[in-house]
């Protein structure tokens, strides 16, 4: 058991609060809305854009901030409004997105920018989560959007593929960015300066809770970090084994209620 209360409870989405049909069990969502009436914050932590996160955010009945792209945005839903932005230069993901053409001209690029969606191929053969549920806000020419800040660079394609893609990337511009490839045909790149435990750190100060007072929930190897900032840190029973190695408790998978169970466990709920 924690030695100080936990007052903020940081969870990921896909794999840990979702289950495998996308969906928030009725039992999690009960639990998740009694906490901020026992002074409790809870911040969700994604790899998504604060638009594929506004449905689930609005189901919990939740106020608080929440951490976007891995941490490369914080967003306050409330207020609609950017309170934290750590994009790349339009200069680099335009020279990252020449290098991964010339090594596969059929990979297919999407940028983020902010909450906005910009493609130059829209193509439904390979997307992401997000891509399901909503269409590009821009269609045109890579060199018309790269003329900007950049907040996530995300390649997509076949497996084979993206093995094909990501040595280059990393070998060229390992030291300006991360590459994240937690699924099989999708590579995700942010400043390298970006993690969820960066921009949890920032909103568990923004919140005035010590980093001993945090909860973190996650499956993924992205969430590593902010289980290792986090006074508990909870892995589910589906977790990368490098989560569980940082985990306090392994909880069960996102299909059994696993974040409910967490949060009965640490005396958050009944």
């Amino acid at each position: 058991m924690p030695e100080r209360p936990i007052k903020l409870v940081a969870i990921d989405l896909d794999g840990t609060l979702l289950n495998s049909n996308k969906q928030v069990s009725e039992q999690t969502v009960r639990a998740l809305r009694c906490l901020p009436g026992n002074g409790v914050k809870v911040v969700i932590a994604s790899a998504r854009p604060p638009r594929s996160v506004r449905h689930i955010y609005r189901a919990l009945g939740l106020d608080t901030l929440q951490i976007n792209y891995n941490g490369a945005l914080i967003w306050d839903e409330p207020g609609n409004r950017v309170l934290f932005h750590r994009p790349m230069s339009g200069t680099l993901v335009r020279e990252m997105c020449d290098a991964a053409r010339a090594c596969c001209d059929d990979v297919l690029v999407s940028c983020e920018i902010l909450d906005r969606w910009f493609t130059d191929r829209p193509d439904n053969t390979y997307t992401t989560e997000t891509g399901r549920l909503f269409k590009p806000d821009y269609v045109g020419p890579i060199e018309s959007f790269c003329n900007r800040p950049i907040t996530k660079l995300m390649f997509l394609g076949a497996e084979e593929l993206m093995k094909r893609i990501e040595p280059v990337i990393v070998e060229k511009f390992g030291g300006l960015v991360t590459v994240l490839h937690a699924d099989k045909d999708l590579l995700q790149i942010m400043d390298k300066r970006v993690g969820k435990s960066a921009a949890l750190r920032k909103v568990a100060e923004m919140y005035g809770v010590d980093t001993s007072e945090i909860m973190a929930i996650g499956d993924a190897p992205n969430d590593v970090g902010m289980l290792q900032l986090a006074g508990v840190a909870v892995a589910m029973d589906n977790a990368h084994p490098k989560v569980k190695r940082v985990a306090h408790w392994v909880a069960p998978s996102n299909n059994d209620h696993g974040v409910l169970a967490a949060l009965v466990r640490y005396g958050l709920c009944t």
